[in-house]
């Protein structure tokens, strides 16, 4: 019975040791890969030679700039064309600031109101040059007046109440009759006036 025993211990003993070895061998059969260790240099990659460094996409996609655009320049204002000089009206030189005429008025028409007969009219003066050469006009002056109108005057006309250029002789009805059915005329007469105040004479002045 001893001797079992014995055998049986011998055995599990060597069973223990073969299973020890066993697990040893696995271990040395791997040992852990290190900068030492043969074979290491084969697994592991060179690092790569720093090279140079790739040129931005944004760089290589720029357009080399062109020349600059000059701005269209805007044409000068041309300069102000000169004021055009009007030609001066014929006697343009005279002067219009002459004193009203003492012995002239414009006719216009004739009222018999008041009891007495009176000529309606405006004073004025002549525009630039004479009635006689190139047909100045007669300036009125101011408002319409009345003057007395004798009716015995010694009235002369001449175109257009009579077909003449030279004054003819009419009689004071010939002439209120003429001014009833042209009113408003302004043609020219020289007048005086008579001791009453009233006018003795006139004397149509001929404009061409």
């Amino acid at each position: 019975m001893a001797h079992r025993r014995t055998l049986a211990a011998a055995l599990a003993l060597c069973g223990a040791l073969a299973l020890t070895a066993c697990d040893n061998g696995e271990d040395n059969a791997q040992p852990p890969a290190g900068p030492g260790a043969p074979g290491a240099g084969t697994a592991t990659t060179a690092p790569a030679t720093p090279g140079t460094p790739a040129t931005p996409a944004t760089a290589s996609a720029k357009a080399t700039p062109g020349p600059a655009k000059t701005p269209a320049k805007k044409p000068a204002p041309s300069a102000p064309k000169p004021a055009e000089t009007k030609a001066p009206a014929p006697g343009a030189t005279c002067d219009h600031k002459m004193p009203i005429s003492p012995d002239e008025i414009a006719v216009y028409r004739y009222t018999p109101e008041g009891g007495f007969l009176s000529l309606i009219v405006k004073h004025g003066n002549w525009g630039c040059g004479t009635p006689d050469s190139d047909g100045a006009p007669f300036e009125t002056i101011g408002v319409e007046t009345f003057i007395p109108l004798d009716q015995a005057a010694h009235i002369t006309v001449t175109n257009p109440i009579v077909t003449s250029t030279e004054n003819q002789k009419i009689g004071v009805q010939e002439f209120l009759d003429w001014l009833e059915a042209h009113p408003n005329s302004g043609l020219v007469f020289k007048y005086h006036l008579g001791a009453d105040a009233a006018i003795d004479t006139l004397d149509q002045v001929f404009t061409p």
